[in-house]
This record gives structure tokens, sequence and C-alpha cells, in this order.
């Protein structure tokens, strides 16, 4: 094994330690500002990936940085170097650099990424892990070696930016990409599934149910008419943040002024990215505030909240309507879709809902993270971006997938028991509440009352205290008439 030259801000053991997690024995120098540093010969990445990746020995794999970041990273060196060579970047370097950043965008290179999360608050490391990346395999295609730095990271990777404001910008070309490619079309079909639902069901009438009790009729049509409302509405709202997820900071550099690009930079690469991506990104308003703030990201994470309490209380729902099959509410039929127990046999379980009502309470978590890290900003950057990017793409794929699972494996083949619904209306004491304009309210509470004291019915005791006629009864108490407002 080569002779590991450690850093000076990393103890021996730290560096044996992060060297063992490679099942290699063959390592290269590579060189930074610190000096000399071992990284293994089959990975592109450089110095300053490798010193992170041994300071920052936290949570593991599971814990790397996103794959959507990575991937936008390949996008926004690509757009760079392709605007950059405009500006007089060697056209040779620029073409290598850009066909380097394409395989990292088609994520070809994505086990040269290894980084976690918990890093630098600007995600330096992680732009640099993509400088270094893009270089070295930029070097090969060239036909020269890893490490020499023929084509440099710093120098024409990362030329005209910073990672203040390159890792801003890969958030927002992620994150929006995420919502366009799994979010929007997941919740368009979970709406569409629930409208249907809710024209199959319009002429089923049932009891309502508030404050978890007997309340006033309404048609299993209009209550999941409801939820695809609710799911039609969070659309919206995720769909009005993307504005301000198009406005890239790329060009404000290190504090927003634009040091070291040249005029018209951040114009022209967000639109290079616009072109790459077909979205409809533009260069932010203000550079300030997209390093200093991450507003944006704030806003479309309280979308996602919202839209998790929506699916929250959806599955809920779903879930204790189905419940039983013969002691609980039992007015939905949910598909069956595996064994519930390993104890009960023939127990089956409402597990999408489960699922998704999981999912809801991560995301609810994560926007917490979110608002915290989209606090503080501190003057002029903000350092809680890795974090927040995080947590706001964790949310997008888990809606996005949940939703779509949901939709899928239950709200598509839910059934009504036309059976159990007609049993549970007619028994209802809130029939009454069709009494109150003919024998007023204090009345047909005393007509409720008897009825749920005897264990009569409504009818009989409305009878008994005489303020009806049966006649009178069978004309006012019919549950198809009390679903909407009279004439």
């Amino acid at each position: 094994m080569a002779i590991y030259v450690a850093s000076r801000r990393l103890s021996s053991g730290t560096a044996l330690r992060a060297m063992r997690s490679y099942s290699t024995s063959s390592f290269r120098e590579e060189r930074d500002t610190f000096g000399p540093i071992q990284v293994p010969s089959d990975k592109l990445w450089g110095a300053q990936t490798q010193r992170s990746l041994q300071n920052f020995e936290i949570g593991g794999e599971r814990e790397r940085m996103p794959e959507p970041i990575v991937r936008a990273f390949g996008v926004l060196k690509k757009c760079a170097a392709k605007v950059n060579m405009e500006y007089g970047l060697d056209p040779t370097i620029g073409k290598a650099i850009m066909e380097a950043a394409q395989e990292v965008a088609e994520g070809k290179l994505s086990h040269h990424f290894p980084l976690v999360v918990w890093q630098t608050g600007s995600g330096t490391q992680s732009n640099m892990n993509a400088n270094e990346v893009i270089a070295n395999r930029a070097a090969e295609i060239l036909g020269r070696k890893r490490g020499e730095k023929c084509v440099h990271p710093n120098d024409h990777v990362n030329r005209s930016q910073s990672s203040n404001d390159t890792f801003p910008t890969v958030m927002h070309i992620a994150a929006a990409t995420e919502i366009n490619s799994r979010l929007i079309p997941s919740l368009k079909t979970l709406h569409s599934t629930l409208h249907s639902k809710s024209f199959d069901f319009k002429d089923i009438v049932k009891i309502g149910r508030t404050h978890t009790q007997d309340a006033t009729p309404l048609t299993l049509g209009q209550e999941f008419g409801g939820y695809a409302t609710q799911v039609k509405y969070g659309l919206h709202r995720v769909t009005c943040t993307l504005p301000r997820l198009y406005q890239l900071a790329q060009g404000g550099t290190a504090v927003g002024t634009g040091l070291n690009t040249k005029k018209g930079f951040d114009v022209k690469i967000a639109a290079a990215v616009a072109e790459e991506t077909n979205l409809p990104f533009v260069t932010a308003e203000n550079k300030f505030e997209a390093l200093a703030a991450h507003d944006a990201c704030v806003e479309t994470s309280g979308s996602l909240n919202t839209i998790a309490t929506s699916l929250m209380k959806i599955a809920n729902d779903i879930r204790f309507l189905g419940s039983g099959p013969r002691c609980g509410l039992g007015e939905l039929v949910l598909p069956e879709n595996e064994p519930g127990s390993s104890i009960m046999p023939g127990k089956v379980n409402p597990t999408q809902c489960e699922a998704l009502t999981m999912v809801c309470a991560q995301v609810m978590g994560n926007h917490v993270a979110v608002t915290v890290g989209g606090s503080n900003g501190h003057f002029e950057l903000n350092v809680f971006k890795p974090v927040i990017a995080s947590a706001l793409l964790h949310s997008i794929r888990l809606v996005a997938d949940a939703s779509a699972s949901f939709e899928k494996n239950c709200v598509r083949g839910i059934e009504a028991n036309r059976e159990r619904i007609s049993k549970l209306l007619h028994e209802s004491l809130m029939l009454v509440t069709s009494l109150n304009p003919k024998i007023g309210y204090d009345n047909a509470a005393a007509v409720a009352k008897k009825a749920h004291k005897e264990g009569s019915t409504l009818k009989e005791a409305a009878l008994k205290l005489g303020v009806l006629t049966a006649e009178e009864f069978d004309t006012l108490v019919v549950p198809e008439k009390m679903i909407g407002p009279s004439d």
C-alpha cells in the first residue's frame, strides 16, 4: 500500500479509518492548499473531497448528499463551462468539462460523490467534490491522468463561481426538477382517482360525523369530493412556489456582488440551465437575497407540509371508514394487499394508509428542519444549505412516492359497503335535525334523547311524545333530501 500522508488537520487514526472504508490497495497523491493527501486511485475525487470525507464521519452512506443535488451539479457545471467559453475559457478544456459534467448529470458518476449532508453549511465540500470529479474526468477525456490538474477544479470547472452561489443554485434546480418530474404527476393521478371515486359514490347517502359523533347525512361522493379538492389545492399550492424556485443565485459568487464574473454571466447561465432542463429558470432578481436567505425553499417546504396535513386527514378517514371487518365502521372495503398479522390468521390491515400517515409525519418533521435552517441566514450567507436541501428533497420524494403508492394500492380499489352504510344511516339519531323547522330545536332534542334513552327509533319516540304524526315524520325524515339546501 502506498504510504499515507496525513493532512496537518487530521489524526492518523481518523485518516486510516477513512482509508480502510475503501477496498483498494492503491492510492494516488492529490494536492490542495493544505498540501498533499492520498486518495483512492479508483476514485475521481480530489484532495478537498478526501479531507471532507475524513473530517465529517457522520451518519454513514445513508446520509450522503441527495442524488438530485449531485445531478444538478452536473447540469450547472456543464452550463457554466458552456458560458465560460464565451468569456475566454479554452474550448478544448471547456468541451471536456461539458462532457464530464454530462456524465454527472446522467448519474453515471454518482459513486464518486461520497460526502454526507453534515458538512460545511455552505455546501462548499460538495461543490468541490463536483469540481474535482469533473476536472479529473475531463482530464481523462483529454487523455491525461487523474490528479495532474491539467483541468483545474477551481480555475476551470469552478470558473466565475463560488460555492455560495452554486449550492443554492443546485438546490433550486434539484427541487424544481423533482417537483415537476415526480411530485406533480403523482398528485395529479391521486386527485384524478379521488375525483372519479366521488363521482362513483355520488348516489350513496351515508351518515356524516362531526367530533367523531353522528351528524347529518351526506353522500359518500361528497365526502370523497372533499378529499379530491384538498389534493387539488395542494397541487396548486406547490405549483405556486415554482416561480421563486426558478430564480437562480448563480452569478452572485461570494456575497451577491458577482465578483470575478463578467457582465451578463448570470443571465446567460440561467438561460443555459433553462435550455438544459426544459424548465423556465431565470437569474435571481436579487443575488443578496438568493445567497443569504432560502425563503423559496421554506415556502416550498411549507406547501409540502400543508399537503402532508391534507394527506394525513384523508388517509386517517379512509382507514377509519374501512375499519372492521365486523366490529368497526366498515363503510368502505379497502383492497387486501398482504397478510396483516404474524399471530392472528386472516387479519388484513390498512397498510397503505399507515405508510402514508408515517410519511406525513416525516414531512412535517422535515419542515421544522427547513424552517429552522431558513431562519438562520446570518448576514450575507445562509449556512444551513445542505440540511435545507436534504430535508426538502426528502419531503418531495416521500410525498410523490407515497401518493403514487396510496393511489395505486388503496384508493383505486376502494369499494363502498352499501349495506353497512344504509344500516348506520337509518340508525342515526341525528336524522332528527330535519325536524327542526317543523317542531323546533327543543322538541327535536327531546325526541332524540328519548329515542337514545329507550333504544327506540326516532319515529317511535316522536309518536310517543305526540309532536308529529307518522305521516309527517315520514315526509320530513328522508335522508336523500338532507344532503343539500332545500328549494
